[in-house]
């Protein structure tokens, strides 16, 4: 492969507009019309919202899939989930446990108030447990002070609610002085909200402990923001040709035991359930990888520092399983992006979310994806094995690459299960090539 020589030194690329930046890029990186055309193209969704602002240097759009997962029962109401996701089978494998809990009335969900945590560093602090004393005296001050930077927030019921400080002591810098604001943010994830109160109330910090206040950012381990799901999954309905459903039951708390038990397999655990939690949210247009941070912070912090499952699974007194997750989920339906993209508009109207309380309900959404992913991957390795569904849809994307379409894929995948064949590029273009030959003989 010859190396590029170009310069990534381009002054005032910031400045141009999305096609002064693609004719830019095609030039520099030898770009096709095609490859041009198509850049071009993925830029409209950007122009209808946000003027192509949405980041900064913009050329395009990444697309990925939005599918529908269809048979959730969440709280005794009937949702369609949009899910963008690349991975083939997480659409399929959602939508298929959704089928099986909904036999014992779906998934049932409790949440906390969406309280997120802002933290303030006080550095150069001479005395910092007296300090701390000293700012909890000022709690009732600190509090107001935070209140004032957003008098909407309040307004609906939202807001700064409490304070906690803590001493830190780092082998590197020695002591410091943390003070947490707890804010309720309501339909907000609340990034913003918070980092205003941070940088608000730091002034006040610094004189009431002559320190100095460094960083003010809000915490993504959103642990006073939980979500919390079960549902049952009934032995009967696990049966298979080769397993009865209670030997299925005991493949997936096997499955379990071994994620509880050893931190390379529960990291692939975890993984699973963030497979359907970050497709909610990449189709709701929310910060996924800041639900990433907390979640997997969570599962390490949670059972004394042991990184564990999001998830547990147990037999109930007549032999079915149960499936619980708890997980922090900080997630917004006003401000950021999602008010104004068009696909998250999208979603959140085909979830039939609105002001006031719909960020609470998303939550309770994603989390009971998380439970039906993790159930779905859990009994699929306890039975046929994780490779059994994906190479079946890798099968069609590779029969797709080739140019098939329709029925043709559908031939092509079938062949190849019957003659029980290594899904490759080679062995799907083989039979591609043999379809498409008896097709020009008949």
């Amino acid at each position: 492969m010859s190396e590029q020589k170009i310069s990534s030194r381009i002054p005032g690329f910031f400045k141009m507009s999305p096609e002064q930046r693609q004719n830019m890029i095609q030039k520099l990186c030898n770009l096709n019309q095609d490859e041009i055309d198509y850049l071009k193209e993925s830029t409209n969704i950007l122009d209808k919202a946000g003027q192509g602002h949405y980041i900064e240097n913009t050329i395009g759009v990444m697309q990925i899939p939005l599918g529908i997962a269809t048979n959730f029962t969440i709280d005794g109401v009937d949702y369609l989930i949009p899910m963008a996701v690349e991975e083939a089978s997480v659409v399929a494998a959602a939508s298929n446990s959704a089928k099986i809990a909904r036999v014992e009335g779906g998934f049932f969900t409790s949440s906390t108030p969406p309280i997120m945590i802002g933290q303030i560093q006080i550095i150069n602090v001479l005395d910092p447990n007296n300090a701390r004393e000293k700012i909890l005296e000022h709690e009732q001050e600190i509090v107001q002070l935070a209140n004032k930077q957003d008098p909407i927030l309040i307004k609906f019921g939202g807001g700064c609610h409490g304070i906690n400080v803590k001493v830190l002591q780092s082998a590197i810098q020695g002591a410091m002085v943390i003070v947490e604001l707890f804010v309720d943010v309501r339909d907000a994830m609340g990034a913003n909200a918070v980092n205003t109160m941070n940088e608000a109330v730091a002034p006040l910090l610094e004189r009431i402990t002559d320190g100095q206040a460094l960083l003010r950012i809000i915490s993504n381990l959103a642990d006073r923001r939980l979500v919390r799901v079960r549902a049952t999954f009934k032995a009967s309905e696990l049966e298979t040709k080769e397993m009865k459903g209670e030997e299925v039951i005991d493949g997936i708390l096997n499955a379990y035991a071994f994620a509880e038990a050893d931190p390379y397999r529960c990291s692939t655990h975890n993984k699973g359930i963030m497979n359907g939690i970050d497709a909610v949210a990449i189709a709701t247009a929310q910060d996924w990888r800041a639900i990433e941070a907390g979640a997997h912070t969570y599962a390490a912090v949670k059972k004394s520092g042991k990184y564990s499952s999001l998830t547990t699974w147990e037999k109930d007194t007549i032999g079915d399983l149960v499936g619980t997750i708890e997980i922090p989920l900080a997630v917004g339906l006003v401000g950021g992006v999602a008010r104004i993209h068009p696909l998250a508009q999208i979603s959140f109207k085909i979830l039939g979310l609105s002001v006031p309380g719909g960020a609470l309900k998303l939550a309770e959404i994603m989390a009971a994806v998380g439970l039906a992913q993790n159930f779905g991957a859990l009994r699929a390795l306890a039975t046929v094995g994780i490779q059994a569904g994906h190479m079946k849809l890798h099968a069609r994307n590779l029969a797709a690459s080739l140019g098939a379409k329709g029925a043709l894929i559908d031939q092509i995948v079938e062949i190849i299960s019957q003659r029980k064949l290594k899904v490759t590029f080679d062995t799907i273009k083989e039979i591609y090539d043999e379809v498409q030959a008896k097709s020009l003989k008949s």
